[in-house]
């Protein structure tokens, strides 16, 4: 990695930290001081701080992708699919500050729609697409539905953190994608 993209992922990493530990300083000075760096050095990567925001979604979105991708490594399409739930319901509450910038704003949050995108939306419709041929992009809402809904209403402490009762609101779920049968 050269010196200048070290820098950028450097003040992205610390836009992260600052943005999770002191947020009130999450502005391209406060990064460029957490960072070591001049006050300009931040502008040499980032047009202002929509930029760098983006780039922290950007950030977030690919280790939300990383996460589902290690629990989609199940045996089986049911237990895949239960395992991508709890990972994002994870990642959320593990990241709450990174979560919810990534979904505050349409300019930020980059989710491509398209099932064979190589995003952490393309993860969980290719599972749905091999689980419900023909279903698709009805299970692809509904499944994205189910645990995004999930994961806020966790953050937001209306529902338990423990993973149980998502657990069983997502064995409910891929019990009844099992029942659909393709249109024809």
């Amino acid at each position: 990695m050269d010196l200048k993209q070290d820098l950028r992922s450097r003040l992205v990493q610390e836009a992260m930290r600052l943005l999770t530990e002191h947020p009130s300083e999450l502005t391209l000075r406060g990064v460029a001081r957490a960072a070591g760096v001049s006050a300009m050095a931040p502008y040499r990567h980032f047009a202002d701080k929509a930029s760098l925001m983006r780039a922290v979604t950007d950030t977030g979105f690919a280790m939300l992708r990383a996460t589902l991708l290690d629990a989609d490594r199940a045996d089986t399409d049911r237990d895949a699919l239960i395992g991508q739930g709890l990972a994002y319901i994870t990642f959320a509450v593990a990241h709450p500050a990174l979560f919810r910038l990534m979904f505050a704003e349409p300019e930020y949050e980059k989710v491509d729609r398209d099932p064979g995108g190589d995003t952490a939306y393309g993860v969980l419709a290719r599972r749905i697409a091999q689980m419900v041929p023909g279903r698709t992009p009805t299970a692809i809402t509904a499944a994205w539905a189910i645990v995004h809904g999930l994961a806020t209403l966790t953050l937001d402490a209306r529902l338990p953190a423990e993973p149980d009762h998502a657990r069983q609101v997502l064995d409910l779920f891929v019990d009844g994608l099992a029942t659909l049968t393709p249109r024809g």
